[in-house]
């Protein structure tokens, strides 16, 4: 577990815990705010979530002093340990986007779903712990969440999946972005596109960069992975996800046979990555497997 102080464009209070999703160093964040009523965003896959209890310990903060768990939707790489820390943080409310509450209640179902789609990656996650309904805050898009001197503006961003929600920090000018930004890799450039089935959708990620646009944020504080000022990376994003759906299509069109579109793009992998091979081979089919998936609607 490494943990380090987020500071783009002047961000304060803010920490990064990498959680070394699916094995690899740099791909999976949890955010803790360190406020008043300190906050836990997003969780991981609930596999090590103890990580993310050692984190606040090393920043000085006790688990029942945590005053609010607020993933950004519920895909289980995000939300899989929400159930585990709301256990070990009694005092916190799990905040979570509206639409998004009845799987952190009753999370079979999305459990299935995330074993069919993430395949051998599923060794990196913990069968998710049912959240009680009456720990449940659910949100809706225009509310905040008050944490002190920072807060937590909820801005619905159905794109990447209809529960997803990014939380704009005034105070820090500041976004989560969960996946409605793409995946930053650290230290190498650009940003990556991140299309997973079912809920993806171009046309709604598209409009999910107009609404972090409007927000002008200074910085983006990326689930996978960092803080990062904002730059021109919104605009950059809007062509790579554009781009790289057209890359799947054309694909599809050339091989006509999806399992070998899948496994062609499987193949394409960066092997400099610092992700594990197995990981980013899994990444890369279950990416064109969600833009196949909105092809199929889209017809």
């Amino acid at each position: 577990m490494e943990i380090y102080e987020a500071t783009s464009a002047g961000t304060t209070d803010l920490y990064c815990v990498d959680i070394e999703l699916y094995g690899s160093p740099q791909y999976g964040a949890v955010y803790i705010i360190d406020d008043d009523r300190p906050a836990i965003i997003d969780s991981g896959t609930g596999r090590n979530y103890e990580w993310i209890l050692d984190a606040l310990d090393e920043l000085g903060i006790a688990p029942e002093d945590v005053g609010v768990l607020a993933p950004t939707h519920v895909h289980l790489d995000h939300a899989g340990g929400v159930g585990y820390l709301a256990e070990a943080c009694p005092n916190a409310d799990v905040c979570v986007y509206e639409s998004g509450a009845q799987f952190l209640v009753d999370p079979a179902q999305i459990w299935a779903g995330t074993k069919d789609v993430v395949g051998d990656r599923i060794e990196y996650y913990a069968e998710p712990q049912p959240v009680p309904e009456d720990r449940i805050v659910e949100l809706a898009d225009g509310d905040t969440v008050e944490l002190g001197d920072h807060a937590l503006d909820v801005h619905h961003a159905p794109g990447h999946a209809f529960h997803q929600a990014v939380f704009y920090d005034p105070e820090n000018e500041g976004v989560f972005t969960a996946d409605a930004a793409g995946i930053n890799v650290p230290n190498r450039p650009g940003v990556h596109e991140t299309s997973p089935p079912p809920g993806f959708d171009l046309e709604g990620c598209l409009a999910d960069i107009e609404t972090l646009e409007e927000l002008d944020p200074a910085a983006l504080y990326y689930g996978h992975f960092g803080d990062s000022e904002t730059d021109d990376r919104l605009d950059e994003y809007r062509t790579v996800i554009t781009e790289w759906v057209e890359r799947v299509e054309a694909k599809r069109a050339d091989l006509g046979d999806d399992e070998a579109v899948l496994e062609y793009f499987a193949n394409q992998v960066d092997t400099d990555s610092p992700w594990t091979t197995q990981h980013a081979r899994g990444e890369a089919r279950m990416n064109t497997r969600g833009v196949l998936h909105y092809l199929d609607n889209r017809e």
